[in-house]
């Protein structure tokens, strides 16, 4: 699939002579500070060495105080409380993070995750019967509830209140209950892109301030904060990014039991960063709610002694291969259903149902039909009578707004601008297939149907190695610092022009190039590379100077740590 390379805004050239100077670096990296609003030796040093006590004050979130209040009164009462979360990694990691410390001094608590078979996502009824009949009056939801008005209102009924931690976008209607979100009408809180967990850490934080406690205190949650952050890909600037930076910290350091036989069962090595979180530790957790119960990973999460986290991580394990095989297989099919239907080929859209796909992993598949056909996709299963599916989006396409514009087919649906999910009824797939569609034509021009790549600027290899004196290369090791990456803070992308092969450039299991290259201009530097899926370049990688475009990482080889270029697009003249 061809690519646009787009190079981001220049920075000007009095921020990057000020850069240089107060700061030290090189050109290419003052380029890439000032890209991101960083000027001047202040705005580096707040960026570099963030602190903790940065935290904006939890109180500044539109109905905290009745939360605190509410949960307080909750515990003098003894009333019993429960937490109820999501079956995905934010909404078991929200629900580990609420349970773990209000445990601590509170007994008449538990948890309840919602069956993704049975009952689907977010607040169900079979939730509220469970709360009723076991005289639970409070229940605290996380990643989930904002739109839930009608079960809410059931609840409330029925001698059961509601305090929601959410961020999703709320609907028209804000259900009957202490609603904390930041993406709400008239709260004023200073940062909007929380993940759920992050919304339920700020209530912790609260109830941490209200009980006079050091913030010390619950600063070993934010294990469990980083890790919703980098599966739900919420934007890693503001508040993210200083819990991110921290919970990083935790996990490379002193990781709760149930990450570290994760991390052991992934064969994670060297230090940590959001992206082993996305494809090392999110899949598993994920995988529990996918195949069996979300509920095994909270108890993997919760999990204190090795004789506990053994039997559930042995499962965990057995849900994620078997969600792979699922994955491998369900794409295959729908990769093929797309290319026998000519209707779907030509669509700027992409809608597909098979009453059979496993619903626990149409979100995946989604995502991997992008990769081959770059539109909005919607991926549709069949549960309980209903059609349920997954959608993903493209640059520029907000598919909730899009699929809100189809509520009228709808049964349910809530997302946010990239990813959402939908229930609608058998008989309606067909008529939504058109009307998903018609809305994306019109929303949709040619360009943005082509996959772009954000290039922050234009590097040569010496540039990468310049007065190293052995080991990891100062540019590098700065890059690094930048850290943690993600939506807003992607890590930095460079292009590096008339690259050739040393020689010894080869084929990787038939489809990915393991890469020996050298510009023509410094002979003496060669850079190892690799380039995932471009394996039938291969003969003209050997013969041809080519351009690259790529990421810088680190790898990991007996014992050894040397840097790789991670290539994104190879062009040849």
């Amino acid at each position: 699939m061809d690519k646009k390379w787009v190079f981001k805004k220049n920075t000007d050239q009095d921020t990057i002579v000020r850069l240089i100077e107060q700061l030290g670096v090189t050109k290419p990296i003052a380029t890439i500070l000032g890209q991101r609003d960083i000027h001047d030796f202040e705005a580096a040093k707040t960026f570099f060495r963030p602190s903790i006590e940065e935290l904006h004050d939890p109180f500044e979130m539109l109905n905290m105080q009745r939360a605190v209040e509410r949960i307080s009164t909750a515990i003098v009462n003894q009333e019993n409380i429960l937490i109820y979360g999501d079956y995905d990694v934010d909404g078991t990691t929200a629900v580990a993070l609420m349970y773990e410390y209000i445990t601590r001094d509170y007994e008449q608590v538990e948890y309840y995750i919602p069956d993704r078979y049975k009952e689907g996502y977010g607040i169900s009824k079979a939730g509220v019967d469970f709360a009723i009949d076991n005289s639970f009056t409070l229940v605290i939801a996380l990643d989930c509830g904002i739109k839930a008005v009608e079960v809410i209102t059931y609840a409330q009924e029925n001698g059961v209140d509601f305090i929601v931690c959410d961020h999703h976008l709320p609907g028209a209607e804000i259900p009957p209950a202490i609603v904390l979100n930041p993406k709400q009408n008239d709260c004023h809180y200073p940062f909007k892109e929380l993940s759920g967990c992050g919304v339920g850490f700020k209530l912790v934080q609260a109830l941490n301030e209200t009980a006079n406690q050091p913030l010390d205190e619950i600063l070993p949650l934010l294990d469990l904060v980083v890790v919703s952050i980098g599966a739900d890909i919420v934007s890693m600037t503001g508040e993210n990014r200083l819990l991110a930076f921290f919970g990083l910290e935790l996990l490379n350091h002193s990781p709760r039991i149930g990450f570290k036989r994760i991390l052991d069962m992934s064969n994670t090595k060297g230090d940590l960063s959001i992206m082993d979180v996305v494809f090392s530790i999110a899949p598993r957790i994920n995988a529990a709610g996918r195949i069996s119960s979300g509920n095994k990973a909270v108890e993997l999460l919760l999990a204190q002694t090795f004789e506990e986290v053994e039997a559930v991580s042995n499962l965990i394990h057995t849900n994620n291969e078997t969600r792979k095989g699922l994955d491998r297989s369900i794409t295959e099919e729908a990769l093929q259903s797309i290319q026998a239907d000519d209707w779907l080929l030509n669509a700027k859209s992409t809608v597909i149902f098979n009453p059979n796909w496993h619903k626990g992993v149409v979100g995946i598949v989604a995502s991997r039909l992008i990769e081959k056909h770059y539109r909005p996709t919607i991926v549709l299963t069949e549960s309980n009578g209903e059609a349920v599916g997954s959608a993903r989006s493209v640059k520029g396409f907000n598919i909730h707004d899009a699929i809100a514009q189809c509520a009228g087919l709808l049964t349910q649906f809530g997302g946010h601008y990239f990813a959402a999910g939908l229930t609608m009824p058998l008989d309606n797939v067909a008529a939504f297939k058109l009307r998903f569609n018609e809305v994306a034509q019109r929303l949709l021009t040619d360009d943005m149907l082509i996959p772009e790549i954000e290039i922050d600027t234009e590097i040569e290899f010496r540039d990468i190695f310049e007065n190293q004196l052995g080991g990891i290369p100062k540019f590098y090791r700065v890059l690094k610092q930048l850290a943690p990456f993600g939506p807003d803070n992607m890590a930095p992308v460079f292009v590096s022009r008339q690259v050739k092969d040393t020689g010894y450039s080869r084929l990787l299991k038939d489809e990915h190039v393991k890469l020996s290259i050298r510009q023509a201009e410094y002979p003496e530097i060669i850079v190892e590379a690799i380039a995932f899926g471009f394996g039938h370049l291969i003969n003209r990688i050997l013969k041809e100077p080519f351009d690259i475009v790529y990421t810088i990482g680190e790898n990991y080889w007996q014992g050894k740590t040397t840097l790789q270029l991670m290539i994104k697009d190879i062009r040849f003249d």
